[in-house]
């Protein structure tokens, strides 16, 4: 899915002073349902005011978040159509270092294209912009751009392995290392995205006084809530 966003009017003019296009944005997704729920990253919809979703077979559609979980960087979107192919799912647990990673995407707004790689390294840790950590993320030498962010990273059988979702490049160009999101935290997340519209995470249900602990702490040298 080729996706296309605007923000709100009041970011548009922030944006102005420092983007050629304000307000305007491109991103990548994927179909897993045939009655049109779209995965997709959180940092590509989060705060758009309007969502676009092309097909690869002409169709376009208006989309809208039913989900999002800033802190894996999924969220999942929803069309009205018929007829929706989807992908299958693969396991994360059955990767290997070396194994062939193909990236799907829409990088600089080129729709639908293809790069080739490999699993660089499994069980990278992410920083997503909540501030949290993404545990067990996918490294890929599969080139990603700007544009890509949300599309599929497969395996050679063309199952989904995981989410495509960053990339370091010290030259800002492809030739850099990419991140993607696996397919098992897309598993674990978007079935409450759909259901709920928020990713519930366990608790203890603990209150402290920060300034409490932290003289108990001394007094008592110790480490942790006291």
């Amino acid at each position: 899915v080729h996706i296309k966003i605007q923000k709100p009017q009041a970011q548009n003019r922030r944006q102005q002073q420092t983007s050629p296009s304000p307000g305007d944005g491109t991103g990548s997704g994927f179909v897993i349902s045939t009655d049109g729920f779209v995965v997709t990253n959180s940092h590509v919809v989060n705060g758009a005011a309007h969502i676009e979703a092309s097909l690869p077979d002409g169709r376009i559609f208006q989309a809208q978040v039913v989900g999002d979980d800033p802190a894996t960087d999924v969220a999942v979107v929803k069309i009205d159509g018929d007829n929706i192919a989807t992908l299958a799912f693969g396991e994360s647990d059955r990767l290997q270092v070396g194994q062939i990673a193909i990236a799907i995407g829409n990088p600089f707004g080129y729709q639908y294209s293809v790069t080739a790689g490999v699993v660089s390294a499994l069980g990278r840790t992410l920083r997503s912009q909540s501030g949290r950590l993404i545990d067990d993320v996918i490294q890929t030498d599969a080139a990603l751009n700007p544009g890509n962010s949300g599309g599929p990273l497969l395996d050679s059988a063309g199952r989904l392995i995981g989410i495509n979702t960053a990339i370091y490049s010290p030259s800002g160009t492809s030739a850099g290392i990419g991140f993607a999101v696996t397919v098992d935290t897309v598993n674990r997340v978007v079935p409450q995205l759909i259901r709920l519209g928020k990713y519930v995470r366990p608790s203890l249900g603990l209150r402290m006084d920060e300034e409490l602990n932290q003289r108990l702490s001394r007094a008592l040298e110790v480490r942790g809530v006291v």
